[in-house]
């Protein structure tokens, strides 16, 4: 070929590579048919490859269409296997005695057997108050050693604060719980008078509420389940079972993970249950140290607890290395 001359332009090739469809006589085949019984097949050939072309075709274009387009929602989350858990638990739990089932907030009030609806409200809210980085077990004692003054708004604001403080003891960060166990008394007494707020912004606005709180007293004092109450057990748990899209760093934001679910899933009824349950089933099996996870129905069904069971020579070798250190 002669460099000097040019080069003849090539012809642009489809991308699709498709055979070139001829149209078909409709007219022509009837006739053929009606003429010859054996075309028929010959007919029904064409017709199976054209139908077989058209489909590589569409195929060749077609497009999966994007989430992001209007009218198209995405799925609703929720945890892949909640309701096998939560059931396994209620199992656990019929069986299992923990402290929260005699000696939790909502029990405490009921300790003093006369008492108006108000005086119980607050008995509900004082307790829920003490209960916070404090078991259940010193938590009831200080209620009780409360109610021995007796624990009602006047008396409270009769008493020194000192005087608070040693009877609540030993609760984590007692002298700063008798504080605001004052302070919210005196609102209490001048801004509702003398009942506690029934709604969670109001009692989160009181001295030393947090929450966690507020949800609680909401459901035990008020018997209305607005949210779910989320301590350091739920919190834990929830974390572990998977129960959250990511790992969570505080109980309220664990709250707002299970409360993006939690409503089209599980019955609002049953949200307070979901704090009562889990809190004794961490109490008594998973545990914030020392989770008993081979006694745990939920073990094939945490990621927790299978990541926990196919490592089981770490625990062995730390115990190792610390008696080979107190050894030397």
């Amino acid at each position: 070929m002669d460099p000097s001359k040019p080069r003849p332009k090539r012809k642009a090739v489809s991308t699709l590579n498709l055979p070139k469809l001829e149209p078909i006589d409709n007219e022509k085949e009837n006739q053929a048919s009606v003429k010859q019984e054996p075309g028929t097949n010959r007919i029904s050939r064409r017709l199976k490859e054209r139908t077989t072309n058209l489909e590589m075709k569409s195929a060749a274009i077609k497009t999966e269409p994007c989430l992001e387009e209007p009218g198209l929602k995405k799925s609703k989350w929720e945890p892949s296997c909640w309701n096998e858990q939560f059931e396994l638990i209620k199992q656990m739990r019929s069986g299992l005695s923990a402290p929260v089932d005699s000696m939790g907030c909502d029990t405490l009030s009921s300790i003093d057997s006369v008492i108006d609806p108000k005086t119980k409200r607050y008995q509900c809210l004082i307790a829920l108050m003490l209960s916070s980085q404090t078991k259940d077990e010193i938590t009831a004692r200080a209620v009780v050693e409360l109610q021995k003054l007796p624990l009602n708004i006047e008396t409270i604001l009769a008493t020194d604060e000192e005087k608070i403080a040693s009877a609540i003891y030993p609760a984590g960060f007692y002298r700063r719980k008798a504080q605001y166990i004052k302070k919210t008394t005196m609102i209490l007494k001048e801004k509702y008078a003398g009942d506690i707020p029934d709604s969670v912004d109001e009692l989160c606005k009181l001295p030393g509420v947090g929450p966690k709180m507020a949800y609680l007293a909401m459901s035990c004092a008020w018997k209305k389940t607005v949210g779910i109450g989320v301590d350091t057990h739920v919190h834990r748990i929830s974390n572990r079972l998977g129960w959250t899209k990511k790992q969570t760093k505080t109980p309220e934001q664990t709250r707002k993970e299970l409360e993006e679910w939690m409503p089209e899933s599980l019955p609002r009824s049953l949200w307070y249950e979901v704090n009562h349950l889990l809190v004794g089933f961490g109490q008594e099996i998973c545990r914030p140290v020392g989770p008993k996870c081979a006694s745990c129905l939920c073990r094939d069904l945490c990621p927790t607890g299978k990541e926990l069971s196919s490592k089981p020579n770490k625990s062995r070798k730390k115990s190792i290395k610390i008696e080979f250190e107190k050894d030397n």
